[in-house]
């Protein structure tokens, strides 16, 4: 079985996709190292095309400040390029499917690139015997703004790179604003989702008892 886990950034994927490979020993993937190495096979004069938000987070004013990047760009703008960065990675995604799916083996693959209508798309192709798909969400702007400084992730992007609380909160916007996105359409093709502002711990056990059933 294909375990796929979508979501924006910071609600919870990689939390859930270490738990479960803990608990069933089944290994896992970020769709992250997909996308680096999709960049890397990429010609260097189609990134701004293809990887529109890694192309945005590498000009200079705002590379290594979350401060800078928030305060330039707009929710709307970053969840824009991130679906579209998200499309460019599909096909790697579908590829290494297909390959573990060929060879037997059960794998657990986390990103925010793994959206519900590509999800459907994996089920509709290689069936609901060997797929299987969830989603987690985050609305609540401020109490992501206050959970952020809970993290116990070593050199957190998030927290490193940021020096303003107000950034918090708009990191926080733009995760909201991605989470209705992803609601919506798992609704609309009646895919699982989680909400992980309240409860995150018991949340991230229902849904590995969820994938796991």
């Amino acid at each position: 079985m294909i375990y796929l886990i979508g979501a924006p950034p910071r609600c919870g994927k990689t939390t859930l996709a270490k738990k479960m490979s803990k608990q069933t020993r089944i290994p896992w993937l970020s769709c992250d190292t997909l996308d680096s190495i999709t960049q890397v096979l990429t010609p260097k004069e189609k990134w701004q095309q293809k990887f529109p938000y890694t192309f945005l987070r590498r000009k200079k004013n705002v590379a290594r400040s979350n401060d800078a990047f928030y305060n330039t760009y707009p929710p709307t703008k970053i969840v824009s390029v991130l679906k579209k960065e998200a499309q460019t990675v599909c096909l790697t995604i579908d590829t290494v499917i297909a390959c573990e799916i060929a060879d037997g083996n059960d794998y657990i693959i986390e990103g925010y690139q793994i959206s519900p209508n590509f999800a459907q798309k994996m089920i509709k192709k290689y069936s609901q015997q060997n797929v299987k798909a969830i989603f987690l969400t985050k609305f609540n702007i401020n109490k992501f703004a206050e959970d952020v400084h809970k993290s116990t992730t070593p050199n957190d992007w998030l927290i490193v790179l940021t020096k303003k609380q107000e950034t918090f909160v708009k990191v926080g916007k733009m995760v909201s604003l991605y989470s209705k996105y992803f609601e919506k359409e798992s609704v609309k093709f009646g895919l699982k989702t989680f909400n992980m502002d309240v409860n995150f711990n018991s949340q991230i056990t229902k849904a590995i008892k969820y994938l796991a059933s």
